[in-house]
């Protein structure tokens, strides 16, 4: 059984820096792109980087300011926010993608969740 334990969220003022974390278990930690989705208040799941292969994907909005990367040994993947902004406030999902076309961003095709980490961007 697939687990991804998400960590690290919290509260920061706009412009500061969190690390969230990722740790895999259940699944091979190569085989598949593992990244990050969020969801707003009110709003819709939108992704937000994938790593596969050692390569990262960004949606446009964090491009420049967030940087996903992953340890192998820990079996872990991290995601690196800086110059946060209000509209980074979120729910924070790890997830899995076991399908080709990951880079699409579409929550419909994520094979696995994790439970989620508040991130809170005050301004």
């Amino acid at each position: 059984e697939v687990h991804l334990v998400e960590s690290g969220g919290g509260l920061v003022q706009a412009g500061g820096s969190l690390r969230l974390s990722c740790t895999v278990s259940g699944v091979s930690f190569d085989a598949y792109a593992i990244g990050w989705f969020r969801r707003a208040p009110g709003k819709d799941y939108e992704g937000v980087a994938y790593i596969s292969e050692d390569r990262p994907r960004y949606t446009d909005s964090v491009k420049g300011r967030f940087t996903i990367s992953s340890d192998k040994r820990r079996k872990t993947i991290y995601l690196q926010m800086s110059a946060l902004k209000p509209e980074d406030t979120a729910i924070y999902y790890c997830v899995l993608d076991r399908g080709p076309y990951y880079y699409r961003f579409e929550s419909n095709e994520v094979d696995n969740w994790g439970q989620g980490t508040q991130v809170t961007v005050s301004s």
